[in-house]
């Protein structure tokens, strides 16, 4: 097998806040491909960084009475520690704010602007008087300018699903301090992306991207390629645009920029030539792991300005889902929206690395962590069947044969079937097909498991005639573990170290063809508790923040998946009650109950659901903002309220003929309306 160059990355988190199990999934998706690649004899490296730039940051820090550099050191030191604890085997983990970042950030857009890429013009933004502040979409609320829906953020309607622009929002106010926001202009700097649309409909159709986010792609680019604002005015925490004094890279031009900088750093640190993996003619392997919610930057701005900048275009990026926890998004108040840290004081980390390989595939499905099925299965996969086979023979060869194993394999054909899956397992590991390889993984298991019960040790060893044969089963039960152990490695490195350490042997692609005989083992220790669901209650309850009303706080996520990552909303927050109506006003508003008869994801669309209502003598079409909070199968046969006499509204998806009911401030916090039992579709709300 010819040793391949690999270098692999994992999106960069925000340094604005602590690591959830939602970030979670893609690091430890990444780390057992990086380290199946490692142990497979590659030249490979996995780099990753914090993200570190932005106006969120700049506002928190202030908020903590800190300089961000302060503040993102103290969430560098938290993120590196959560993810250690997860055994998250990164080569070099850097930040964005770092001397090789701000190079590579000047040298990429020196280059771009001297190529003629980099267009400047004067646009109008909302600004904070008092903060003397330009404001960020999503530091500013304000009333739907389509449905009239309070408090809603700068660029879309949690309510009626519209997006728009900030400019366009009703009584619009600023985020961070109350005011009523102003238009000024500003002269901002633009990438001139629909440039490399040639280039671009090229490489995405290059096999670079999996099938999904190649026809999403195609979806934008018949919409029309727009240039980027790469630009952010004075104050910013971030590097200063070269030559253009007050004006800033946006967070989004420099922090994929961090995957460059971060190698450089272990580069310059190991004597790794960094030229051989960047370079434009480098026959280097480059693969970024991303969530869904970031495709469009990094697989249209951040392969143009590779390729404008004379840079390599990566070989593929691949994308994941969101997490789910029983179903439906994570949520503050219901527990389930756990940080890395509280999962650590409560559980072990392997359980959860686990169960998300058993769970994961190579396409971009959001997956869901049950956490009634994450008990079940680690305790039935991991402790019931693989640990088993271990414990069940151990003590028999410690104790009975002075802890060493037979001379001979007494079922070698058995033993070359548990071989020869190897190949087919490795490759599904190589294409991101975990869930595969562990259902294969378990399939085996439970082979050894039904060899050893057939023999029965425990009554071999009782009998002086038969003891040699005890012998002679239990040394394959070692062997046959020592297998699984071996494919299991880069999903349980912590446990697959214990069990070298028992085998006194190592567990490698070049040993595990050949059994271990007459080989001296060590005594067995127990690898694996059961999960307690006890644990993973406690887990929830200390996950469940105290949600009273508090003072309004500047609200992070300038980014997208920043939005994503605080999605979950303080249901504690009560909005004021509105301008008194009368009687009249409200017998205009005709209520109806409907039966939800079909709902299907909206394709090109973050938040909304379309649903089918049934109004008893009628159906009506309408595109509800929900996606985040309930998954479209959750919502078929139930009945809601709706508005059934609001005018009808053209969306870009469809004509939208009503509004759906629903509370809660957003996000994961959105709950649709039910009437009580008895109620019919197509019965009046009065």
């Amino acid at each position: 097998m010819t040793a391949r160059k690999i270098l692999i990355t994992s999106a960069l988190p925000y340094a604005n806040g602590p690591i959830h199990l939602g970030h979670m999934l893609e690091y430890i998706q990444t780390d057992i491909w990086s380290r199946f690649q490692k142990a497979r004899g590659h030249q490979c490296y996995y780099v990753c960084a914090d993200d570190a730039h932005g106006t969120p940051i700049m506002l928190k820090a202030q908020q903590l009475g800190m300089t961000p550099e302060q503040m993102i050191g103290q969430t560098a030191i938290e993120h590196k520690a959560d993810f250690a604890e997860f055994l998250i085997g990164f080569d070099n983990y850097h930040s964005t704010h770092s001397d090789e970042n701000r190079a590579f950030a000047s040298e990429i857009y020196q280059k771009l602007d001297a190529g003629g890429y980099i267009k400047r013009h004067t646009i109008s933004q909302l600004f904070d008087p008092e903060k003397q502040l330009f404001l960020p979409d999503r530091f500013v609320k304000g009333d739907c300018p389509k449905c009239g829906a309070l408090d809603q953020n700068g660029d879309s309607c949690d309510v009626c699903g519209a997006t728009y622009s900030p400019t366009e929002l009703k009584n619009p106010r600023s985020v961070v301090s109350g005011a009523t926001p102003v238009l000024k202009d500003s002269e901002h700097y633009f990438f001139d992306l629909p440039s490399f649309e040639q280039m671009l409909q090229d490489w995405t159709r290059s096999g670079s991207l999996q099938d999904e986010m190649a026809n999403k792609l195609q979806e934008w680019f018949k919409e029309g390629l727009q240039q980027w604002d790469i630009s952010r005015d004075a104050p910013y925490f971030g590097f200063e645009i070269p030559g253009a004094p007050g004006k800033f890279f946006y967070v989004w031009l420099d922090a994929p920029i961090g995957y460059l900088a971060s190698f450089k750093n272990y580069c310059d640190k190991t004597g790794v030539d960094f030229s051989q993996f960047w370079a434009k003619d480098s026959d280097a392997e480059v693969y970024h792991f991303i969530g869904k919610d970031i495709i469009y930057f990094h697989s249209l701005f951040w392969p143009a300005m590779l390729d404008g900048a004379g840079y390599r275009k990566p070989t593929s990026v691949f994308a994941h889902g969101f997490v789910t926890v029983n179903g439906a998004k994570m949520s503050k108040s219901r527990g389930t929206f756990i940080k890395a840290r509280t999962y650590l004081e409560h559980l072990n980390p392997e359980y959860l690395r686990y169960y998300f390989a058993s769970k994961l595939t190579s396409g971009i499905t959001d997956l869901d962590l049950n956490l009634e099925d994450f008990a079940q299965k680690v305790n039935s996969d991991l402790v019931g069947k693989v640990v088993n086979i271990a414990s069940r023979c151990a003590s028999f060869i410690s104790k009975k044969f002075d802890g060493k194993l037979s001379a001979t394999v007494v079922e070698p054909a058995l033993y070359a079937e548990f071989a020869a899956a190897g190949d087919s397992i490795a490759e599904s590991f190589e294409k991101r097909e975990f869930a595969r390889a562990i259902r294969d993984i378990m399939a085996l298991a439970d082979k050894a498991n039904q060899y050893i019960d057939a023999k029965a040790p425990w009554v071999l060893a009782k009998n002086d005639a038969t003891l040699e044969e005890a012998h002679l089963v239990c040394s394959m039960g070692i062997n046959l573990f020592r297998v699984l152990m071996h494919y299991l490695k880069p999903v349980l490195p912590a446990m697959a170290a214990e069990v070298e350490a028992f085998l006194n042997s190592p567990l490698s692609w070049d040993s595990y063809q050949q059994p271990l005989t007459a080989h001296a083992v060590n005594p067995f220790k127990a690898l694996m508790q059961r999960v307690e669901m006890s644990k993973v209650e406690a887990m929830v309850d200390a996950s469940k923040e105290n949600l009273q009303p508090a003072a309004p706080a500047p609200a992070p996520a300038a980014k997208a998946e920043q939005a994503a990552a605080a999605a979950p909303a303080v249901s504690g927050e009560i909005e004021p009650i509105g301008e008194t109506i009368n009687i009249d006003d409200f017998a205009k508003l005709d209520l109806r109950v409907a039966l939800i008869v079909s709902a299907e994801h909206v394709e090109g669309a973050d938040k909304l659901v379309k649903l089918q209502l049934d109004l008893g003598n009628e159906q009506r079409q309408v595109f509800a903002g929900i996606k985040s909070a309930y998954q479209p199968e959750q919502l078929v046969g139930r009945l809601t309220v709706m508005v059934a006499n609001l005018a009808p509204r053209k969306m870009r998806f469809g004509m939208s003929e009503g509004m759906v009911m629903a509370a809660g401030p957003g996000g994961s916090e959105i709950f649709l309306l039910t009437p009580d039992s008895g109620a019919t579709a197509g019965m009046r709300v009065k």
